[in-house]
């Protein structure tokens, strides 16, 4: 089963995240550089420390990198992994992004990989090298220049980005989700906009509207999230706005209904349970451009003071320059093998490949349960391929899809070769949320292992019982 969102992480990173505090750059740039691995054993380097980069980096640091029989390095643009799937609570503050972080120098000190810190620009095929752009201080000062990473094969789980598909003022007026910076950002402009509500001589009569474009499961699941925090932030004291009176939420899908990916049935449950909360909820409604007072469709503007993009994706445009093939949003093909198709030395897994579902017709969706099954597999194909044994094939097994409404309810449908049933079986309440759940519990899983995993579980109880619900600074 899945949450139904991407959940692999960038290699990359623009401008505003690429600041690093030098302290904690030193030990991702000290040391010999990854590519003097010992003579003769085979290097492993892959870009990415999302769900699917992260787990194969440490899945292959503990059965080759422990053993010494190959040379693992992990490249990342920033220094801890956030599950994806979480950034729509730390955007709504209902989840602190220093909370659930994980440091990847840590992760590479008990789990037998290298760890290096950088922004991939570009490959040399021909050589063999990752290229690595320079790594700035928070001032624009430079703490390294650029680098280059040997690799014997090389993974790409660069992830994906929004796709703003061209519409003009996307860039400048809205607010992303890819990132846990963007997620931040949103949540203190959120945060800054109940200020100057509360701070008001009068209240407006307008209030505060939100309006989200995109009726996937971060759309979904952000419009709940927020819906609740309206609610929770009146107990905080922000008594002076009336969520039902000063709080609009809008939810924007230009498709013929939300959750495009899902069944029909869980399309409508979840537009019933929104509309139940308040939730104006748009489908069939094309977003022609945006302003800094809303969205325009049409001859319509939906007035707005805070505007989210989560419409779709595409992978970095890094990809276009590699020489490899990708389809029309730039996600590198892959074949079975999940080898790119015009080099055998490079594998893509995640949001940024195109992998064919022949079940279907269509290719393996970008979810974290397409890139946990793609990691998994890739750990025994690339030990089999150290072995001169031929390589596993990827066959996705569909466990369903779960999204999550806040706290009120979730809803998903299990597949039945989860259940061993025919067909799928639809749950929603409290089944469904323990179920969507255990979605983060299994990453973690798959990062420290079983027993650690319950206790990690049993501490986040005990500790969040005393924590602020609302992250409110």
């Amino acid at each position: 089963m899945d949450h139904g969102k991407s959940a692999t992480g960038v290699g990359l990173a623009d401008p505003e995240t690429a600041a690093v505090r030098p302290a904690t750059v030193a030990a991702a740039l000290g040391g010999p550089p990854p590519s003097e691995a010992p003579p003769g054993v085979h290097r492993v380097v892959v870009v990415g420390g999302g769900a699917g980069g992260l787990e194969l980096a440490t899945r292959l640091g503990n059965s080759l990198g422990r053993k010494g029989r190959a040379h693992i390095t992990l490249v990342d643009s920033r220094l801890t992994h956030l599950w994806k799937p979480l950034l729509h609570e730390v955007a709504a503050g209902t989840l602190d992004s220093s909370d659930d972080d994980i440091q990847f120098l840590a992760q590479a000190m008990h789990h037998h990989f290298t760890f290096r810190l950088g922004t991939m620009d570009g490959v040399d095929r021909e050589r063999k090298v990752v290229h690595l752009s320079p790594i700035l201080d928070a001032g624009g000062a430079p703490l390294s220049g650029p680098r280059e990473i040997a690799y014997d094969t090389l993974v790409l789980a660069i992830g994906s980005v929004s796709n703003d598909f061209g519409v003009a003022g996307v860039r400048e007026h809205c607010h992303f989700l890819d990132t846990r910076e963007q997620a931040d950002r949103f949540q203190q402009a959120l945060l800054n906009g109940y200020l100057r509500a509360q701070h008001q001589e009068h209240t407006r009569a307008d209030g505060i509207t939100v309006a989200i474009v995109g009726g996937g499961a971060t759309g979904v699941e952000l419009a709940a999230e927020l819906h609740h925090v309206t609610r929770r932030l009146v107990a905080y004291g922000f008594d002076r706005i009336d969520p039902d009176r000063d709080v609009r939420l809008v939810l924007v899908e230009a498709g013929p209904r939300l959750l495009p990916a899902a069944p029909e049935r869980l399309s409508r449950l979840a537009e019933r349970e929104l509309t139940s909360l308040g939730v104006v909820v748009q489908t069939g409604v094309t977003v022609t451009q945006v302003t800094a007072r809303g969205l325009e469709t049409g001859d319509v503007c939906i007035p707005a003071d805070l505007r989210v993009w989560a419409a779709g994706i595409r992978a970095p445009r890094v990809t276009t320059a590699m020489g490899l093939e990708v389809n029309r949003i730039g996600q590198l093909v892959v074949g079975e093998t999940l080898q790119t198709t015009r080099d055998p030395d490079i594998f893509a897994l995640g949001d940024s490949a195109a992998c064919a579902w022949p079940a279907t017709g269509r290719n393996v969706p970008p979810t974290a349960q397409a890139a946990h099954q793609q990691a998994a597999m890739l750990a025994s194909s690339l030990e089999r391929r150290l072995n001169g044994r031929p390589l596993r094939r990827f066959r996705y097994h569909d466990h369903g899809l779960m999204v999550s409404l806040s706290h009120y309810t979730a809803v998903g449908n299990l597949m039945g070769n989860l259940l061993r049933l025919s067909g799928a079986v639809m749950i929603e309440g409290w089944l469904a949320r323990l179920a969507y759940r255990l979605l983060y519990r299994k990453h973690q899983a798959a990062l420290f292992g079983l027993p650690r995993t319950t206790l990690m579980m049993l501490s986040d109880w005990l500790s969040r019982r005393g924590r602020a619900r609302l992250k409110l600074h």
